[in-house]
């Protein structure tokens, strides 16, 4: 494996995922690689909608990190520096289990019929970030029980969604439930043309009342010190729902992640220093 390996990873977390490479940090340095070896592995993934033409050619790339991850566990990993970064890291003892739930996770993303109800959206927060959180504590070997995944996922999934609606509504994707935009009487192809008002953020607020519940579960559970650096996105996710509350859940006044990114919000690092002091996320 090229020495330029962890690096890679490393730099493509920082710019396209800048909230879990900077929590990254807070793991031991002899585990950090691991880590970051599989949030790179995570964003392969989650940008394969907006990556590919149409759903057959996703589907495709899907497979290819399927089979990817059965070479890795034959310890023969494809020429790819993330794939070469998993094996190195030690992947092949990780669930596969767990590694085949974000990728069916990600199959939903290429279908581009909203999510029905709340309780499907909670599904699919639940399948695209539960098991990433359990494959970080075993990659920095402090294994999580799975209601603290179920629920630390859900949250952050479900936040992370809020922030992307005008990112996903170019692409003509709708995650937030239909029965929620026609409560409010609004359809899906209204948030398409990002005619966002009133009724939209009403439609947001719901979600993200969810999405506070669940942190609050999370927080009334017991976390071990060597969980910290996987679950202190959490902390970071839990300002940007503070933002959201602010901006009347009109995500189109977020502060960019581009920025973030670059250091501009210098309030995010003290917010972790102080998460990791305490003990607590």
């Amino acid at each position: 494996m090229s020495h330029s390996v962890p690096d890679e990873c490393a730099e493509n977390c920082r710019r396209h995922d800048p909230d879990r490479w900077l929590t990254a940090l807070f793991a031991p340095d002899a585990r950090r690689p691991a880590l970051l070896a599989l949030y790179a592995f995570n964003l392969e993934i989650a940008r394969t909608a907006e990556q590919v033409s149409e759903p057959m050619l996703g589907a495709i790339r899907l497979q290819w990190w399927r089979e990817t991850l059965e070479g890795i566990r034959a310890g023969k990993a494809r020429r790819h520096p993330v794939a070469e970064a998993l094996q190195a890291a030690g992947a092949a003892q990780w669930s596969e289990a767990d590694f085949n739930s974000l990728i069916d996770a990600r199959e939903r993303d290429l279908d581009p019929e909203p999510m029905a109800d709340m309780a499907a959206l909670l599904r699919y927060a639940e399948a695209s970030s539960a098991p990433l959180l359990r494959l970080a504590a075993a990659a920095i070997g402090a294994p999580l029980d799975q209601e603290t995944s179920r629920y630390a996922g859900q949250a952050y999934a479900l936040i992370g969604l809020l922030r992307a609606v005008p990112f996903h509504a170019a692409q003509e994707r709708v995650l937030i439930p239909a029965t929620l935009l026609r409560e409010q009487g609004l359809d899906p192809e209204a948030v398409y043309r990002q005619e966002l008002g009133p009724q939209a953020f009403a439609a947001f607020r719901q979600v993200g009342l969810e999405a506070q519940r669940l942190l609050t579960m999370v927080r009334r559970r017991p976390v071990a010190r060597a969980q910290l650096p996987v679950l202190l996105p959490l902390t970071l996710a839990a300002r940007h729902l503070r933002r959201l509350q602010a901006a009347g859940y009109d995500p189109r006044l977020l502060p960019s992640s581009d920025g973030e990114a670059a250091g501009a919000d210098v309030g995010r690092y003290f917010a972790l220093l102080w998460a990791a002091l305490r003990g607590r996320i």
